[in-house]
């Protein structure tokens, strides 16, 4: 028998670029927008070990990221970017992909 309250986490997919300050990722936003590739820039300058994977975080389940990293990748729709998001890890430019 099915009990409706119990349903499978839907799953979240982000791909991330760190930096320490925010003029850095405000920057980053600009050469985005100029039309600079997200994953090449996720390379050059994130200061996360998912640079290697062009800023790619995966698949995962909700509560897994840090609040306020969370938070904003719940309002974004996939594909979009955000803006600089501060964490205790310094400033992330956070895109969510599509699962």
């Amino acid at each position: 028998m099915n009990n409706p309250k119990l349903t499978r986490p839907k799953l979240l997919s982000a791909s991330h670029i760190l930096v320490k300050h925010e003029y850095e990722a405000k920057d980053i936003l600009k050469r985005i927008a100029a039309g600079e590739k997200f994953e090449k820039l996720a390379e050059d300058y994130s200061q996360c070990s998912s640079a290697k994977h062009q800023g790619f975080l995966g698949i995962f389940a909700p509560r897994k990221m840090v609040p306020a990293f969370e938070q904003a990748l719940l309002l974004l729709k996939d594909g979009e970017i955000s803006k600089p998001i501060r964490t205790q890890f310094g400033f992330h430019i956070i895109r969510r992909e599509s699962v």
